[in-house]
């Protein structure tokens, strides 16, 4: 296994940062939407307050369907915002 997740991990680092929907990422990973209260999820909020560009989600097409590696609340966060927001993200 940690010679599966070092290929995703390179993957990710040169993989294309790409623009998907919030709403189609949170449908495919088949997750739930965490509570606009979250405490992660608010942080996220206060950063595209503040204007900031949050990181892009990292995301792994398995046999099961679509794994977020890491991003999950931004998502949720991105999701709130809109669920038709454009978010940047890399996809192996």
């Amino acid at each position: 296994m940690p010679k599966q997740a070092e290929k995703f991990v390179t993957a990710l680092r040169l993989a294309p940062t790409i623009q998907k929907k919030s709403k189609d990422i949170l449908r495919a990973s088949r997750l739930p939407l965490l509570p606009e209260d979250n405490i992660h999820v608010q942080e996220n909020l206060k950063k595209i307050k503040k204007k900031k560009k949050l990181s892009p989600i990292l995301l792994v097409r398995s046999e099961t369907g679509l794994i977020i590696a890491d991003g999950y609340h931004r998502l949720c966060c991105s999701y709130y915002v809109t669920e038709d927001l454009e978010v940047p993200c890399r996809l192996v």
